[in-house]
């Protein structure tokens, strides 16, 4: 019989799904990758999320960035459907939990996101409206702003 070793998995699941998320948005931000670094960071994204899952405190919010997430790194390997798929979870989870407009707003940008790499002009625009439209409720300019940056690269 295996014995498991003496950890604190409450503790491991924190540290796991803070570190996999971040070095998954690291190599979101490499202008160029290697498929092996693509492969790693979808790997990382999925890892976050499932530690996420693991946590006390995992609540509505984590889980539509955790979608979110998943469905960037998606739509950055040309993978659509994978893309939309997580991108309508991220939707589902940010309207079925009331989560505030930016979290909303963000999983239209990724439904937007992926409907671009299939090359869905009008469904591009459709999610872009209703990004924006949402973005309006948006009271934190930050967000706002952020949200709008990201909604232009597209």
């Amino acid at each position: 019989m295996i014995k498991l070793p003496e950890i604190d998995l409450a503790l491991a699941h924190k540290y796991f799904s803070v570190n996999c998320y971040n070095r998954a948005w690291d190599l979101m931000d490499k202008q160029i990758r290697t498929e092996e670094e693509d492969e790693q960071m979808l790997q990382l994204s999925i890892a976050s999320h499932w530690h996420w899952t693991q946590r006390e405190d995992y609540a509505p919010t984590n889980a539509s960035i955790g979608y979110w997430q998943t469905s960037r790194i998606y739509a950055l390997l040309k993978r659509v459907d994978e893309a939309r798929r997580y991108a309508e979870l991220c939707l589902q989870v940010s309207k079925d939990g009331d989560l505030a407009p930016f979290y909303q707003a963000y999983a239209y940008e990724a439904l937007a996101r992926a409907e671009s790499i299939a090359g869905n002009q009008d469904q591009v625009d459709a999610f872009l409206r209703l990004a924006l439209q949402t973005a309006e409720q948006i009271s934190e300019e930050g967000e706002k702003d952020m949200l709008v940056k990201d909604l232009m690269s597209l």
